[in-house]
């Protein structure tokens, strides 16, 4: 047995089920070992982006890791922006990277550069294998990091040599370690809060925001009055008729201060207090008033369900019964495009257990509002600011929950940074609908020019945020990739394919110019 075949043995027998890859020479012999591992799904990209965007998305629904398959240090350098995100998303991943053989690196070939440089700001196990009789057991190990609460990114570097040669052997998967749970006294601080009556917020993250998590922390609400709030970066959320409400903290820094002003207590769990994307001048970042006390139930990587269900038994609260959102669909609307209308024909429409991916940007605010009331749902969003991963999020998400319906709402201009997606929609024939609102702007960053108290953009200025000129044709990219497409140009005639392609199986894609 060769090291690649012991890698690939490995992460079968590591529960690791799917690959999203973009191989090269490198990696020409994990390739011929992944041929050879029918349990393995290997998905391809056709840009790096797409394949590490796909990664979080599996990661998200499946809650384990897929790995991604990429070539020396350029490509892995191409998927960086989504890994950044995935980062943000406390997802598990296990990225393996080709290597140049040892020997072959003296001679600086054109691709050789320095991977760990490269891996190391997002990955929180690196390591490079020595040897293939080592690389089974580094295989697991970076399985297990991945793992490891509250889930992250592990990149293991293969050279070429050490995968063609002899000795490798399969490793068998140490024992993840469980998440800690808080101190007693941290569970009880947070119930002296609850048991002021002071107004109290709960912001919570991870799995805290779907499953048993969700549940503990609906009654916890209901039992003391406390306002549920996810970041506005949230990774998942379980949400629709049936479910307590979650709010999502405003991404604006005027709106997030008036959010926030009413509460004079926070409480954590897994999240961090909330701040604005950017810095202003002569503005403040917090969100909290001076006055709100903060205080964190559970830190990032301990164990936020455990930690509730400690809470809610400190509160007595485990029998209190649970207020859920009613069922409430908006009146399916008609007539010309407006933004109210569009989210309107989305909650009206949206079905059961349905997977909702939102970059929908400046073109999607009233969005969640419209869907407050449609059938149980997920909903989820960029976690990392870095634009260009609603497509690729869709692809994952429908790899790993393939009964599920999809729906993929995004922008045109962070569409374009990896349309490659769809080719793998296609390819992969996932049940996908994408909604491209074509606005022709990177509409935010106007937004961003006027806030910022410096005029309002010349035309060399506007030439930087437009993205007409030509316009994009998103139903020729589409079918270009193997996409059926259409164009919409009234409320009718969006709710009617938002339908067909709902009901429909296979991928497709709605383009709504704005």
């Amino acid at each position: 047995m060769n090291g690649a075949e012991s890698l690939v043995r490995s992460l079968a027998a590591g529960g690791v089920e799917t690959c999203f890859t973009n191989p090269g020479t490198s990696e020409i012999h994990l390739v011929a070992a992944l041929d050879r591992a029918p349990e393995i799904r290997c998905v391809l990209g056709l840009f790096e982006g797409v394949v590490t965007g796909a990664a979080d998305g599996y990661a998200r629904m499946a809650e384990k890791p897929a790995c991604t398959l990429l070539h020396l240090g350029p490509g892995f350098a191409n998927g960086l922006a989504n890994l950044h995100n995935a980062s943000r998303a406390q997802v598990p991943i296990v990225n393996l990277i080709g290597q140049h053989a040892t020997y072959h690196l003296r001679h600086d070939a054109p691709l050789t550069s320095d991977i760990q440089a490269i891996a190391r700001p997002y990955s929180k196990w690196l390591r490079t294998s020595a040897s293939s009789s080592e690389l089974g057991r580094d295989t697991a190990e970076a399985i297990v990091a991945a793992r490891t609460a509250p889930g992250q990114i592990a990149t293991l570097i293969v050279p070429a040599d050490v995968a063609w040669s002899d000795g490798g052997a399969i490793a068998a998967l140490p024992t993840s370690p469980k998440p800690p749970l808080p101190s007693t006294a941290t569970v009880e601080r947070a119930a002296a809060m609850l048991h002021t009556g002071l107004r109290t917020a709960i912001l919570m993250a991870g799995n805290a925001l779907y499953g048993n998590g969700l549940v503990t922390a609906g009654r916890i609400a209901t039992a003391t009055g406390a306002k549920l709030l996810a970041p506005y970066p949230l990774a998942r959320l379980r949400r629709g008729a049936g479910i307590p409400r979650v709010d999502r903290v405003q991404y604006v820094l005027e709106q997030g201060i008036d959010q926030f002003k009413e509460f004079r207590q926070l409480i954590l769990v897994g999240a961090e207090p909330p701040v604005a994307y950017f810095a202003y001048p002569g503005k403040n970042s917090e969100f909290t008033s001076p006055q709100c006390a903060i205080h964190t139930l559970a830190k990032p990587g301990e164990d936020y369900v455990g930690a509730l269900e400690a809470l809610a038994e400190a509160l007595s609260a485990r029998g209190a019964e649970l207020t859920a959102e009613k069922v409430e669909y908006p009146p399916m609307p008609s007539g010309g495009i407006t933004l109210p209308g569009l989210a309107a024909a989305v909650g009206a429409l949206l079905p059961e257990n349905a997977i909702v991916f939102d970059e929908s940007n400046t073109s999607g605010r009233g969005l969640m509002a419209a869907t407050q009331g449609s059938p149980p749902h997920d909903w989820l969003c960029n976690t990392g600011g870095s634009i260009g991963i609603a497509l690729p999020l869709a692809v994952g998400a429908a790899v790993a929950c393939p009964s599920r319906k999809v729906l993929c709402l995004s922008a045109d201009g962070s569409g374009m940074y990896t349309l490659q997606a769809l080719w793998t929609m296609a390819r992969q024939g996932l049940n996908i609908t994408t909604v491209v609102f074509a606005n022709r702007d990177y509409a935010v960053l106007k937004r961003e020019f006027s806030y910022l108290g410096v005029g309002n953009p010349g035309a060399r200025a506007l030439d930087m945020f437009e993205i007409g000129r030509p316009d994009l044709d998103w139903v020729q990219l589409a079918k270009g990739m193997g996409v059926p497409g259409t164009r919409v140009n009234s409320l009718d005639a969006f709710g009617k394919a938002l339908r067909a392609g709902l009901e429909g199986e296979g991928p497709t894609l709605i383009e709504v110019p704005l």
